[in-house]
C-alpha cells in the first residue's frame, strides 16, 4: 500500500494557481527527490501531503496511521534563548532520555544533547531538526531543501546522513532540493515539478529529459554518471513539453 497518493492535485492561492493536475505516490522506503525552479509548487506539494494546504481539486490520500516527520528550510531560535538541544528535542514530544539519545545518533549527531542550539553550526543544527523529526518514528519523512545556507561538502554530508537514516529506520524520504547533482544521485527516484509533474523516473532518466534540461541545462550530467540502480524502471516517464503544458 502506498504511504500517500496524491490525485489530480490542483492549489491555487487567490487567483494563483501553483500546481494542477498532480499525480503521484510514495511507496514505503523509497527515497524520492522533488526538483524545479523557483514557484515551481514544491513547497505546497509537501504542505498539501501534511495537511497544510487545501486541495482546490483532487486529493490527497494517506495511509491509516501514518506519522510523518518533517524538516524545514530553516528555523530561527532567538540567539539569547538559554535552550539545549535536549529541550529542544522535548518542545513538541513527550519524550525519553534514551530516545532522545536514539533519534540524535540517528541524526549523526550523538554528542550534542547539553550543548546550547545558539552554539550550534549550521551542519549540527539541521541535524538536530532532522533528529526532532525522527522522534516519533516516521513512516515518511520530509524535508524541504533542508540544507539551505550549508556549504557543498556540508550539504553532501547531510544528505548521506539521510541515506543512512533510511537504511537504519525503513522510512520513506521525500525531499525537494535544490542541490541537484547532490540528492538526485541519492534518489531512487526524481519528480520534475514546474507547476505540474513535467518529468518523472529514475535519476538517470530524469537528467536526460528534454524537459529537465530546459529547466536546468546539463551540468548535473557529469555527476549523475555514478549513479547506479538495478530495479526496474516501469515508472520512468518523461512528457512531450507541448503536451505537458497544455
Amino acid at each position: 500500500m502506498n504511504l500517500v497518493t496524491v490525485e489530480n492535485l490542483t492549489i491555487r492561492y487567490g487567483a494563483n494557481t501553483v500546481l494542477r493536475h498532480v499525480d503521484m505516490a510514495i511507496k514505503p522506503g523509497e527515497i524520492v527527490t522533488i526538483v524545479g525552479p523557483n514557484g515551481s509548487g514544491k513547497t505546497s506539494l509537501l504542505r498539501a501531503i501534511i495537511g497544510a494546504a487545501k486541495p482546490a481539486e483532487g486529493q490527497v490520500i494517506r495511509k491509516p496511521g501514518l506519522r510523518i516527520g518533517y524538516v524545514p528550510q530553516k528555523l530561527h531560535i532567538d540567539p539569547t534563548l538559554p535552550i539545549s538541544v535536549a529541550r529542544f528535542m522535548r518542545l513538541t514530544h513527550r519524550v525519553s532520555p534514551r530516545d532522545c539519545a536514539a533519534a540524535l545518533q540517528t541524526a549523526g549527531v550523538p554528542d550534542l544533547p547539553e550543548r546550547q542550539m545558539s552554539q550550534l553550526s549550521g551542519g549540527q543544527f539541521q541535524r538536530v531538526l532532522l533528529a526532532h523529526a525522527l522522534i516519533n518514528r516516521p513512516d515518511l519523512l520530509l524535508l524541504d531543501e533542508a540544507t539551505q545556507g550549508l556549504d557543498q561538502p556540508g550539504s553532501a554530508a547531510f544528505y548521506r546522513q539521510i541515506e543512512d537514516v533510511r537504511r537504519e529506520t525503513g522510512c520513506a524520504i521525500l525531499m525537494v532540493s535544490h542541490e541537484l547533482h547532490v540528492v538526485m544521485s541519492a534518489s531512487d527516484r526524481v519528480i520534475c515539478l514546474n507547476g505540474h509533474v513535467c518529468c518523472e523516473g529514475s535519476p538517470a532518466v530524469v537528467a536526460s529529459a528534454p524537459e529537465y534540461r530546459a529547466l536546468f541545462g546539463t551540468g548535473t550530467g557529469g555527476a549523475l554518471a555514478l549513479y547506479r540502480h538495478d530495479h526496474d524502471h516501469d515508472h520512468d516517464h518523461c512528457e512531450d513539453p507541448k503536451e505537458a503544458a497544455e
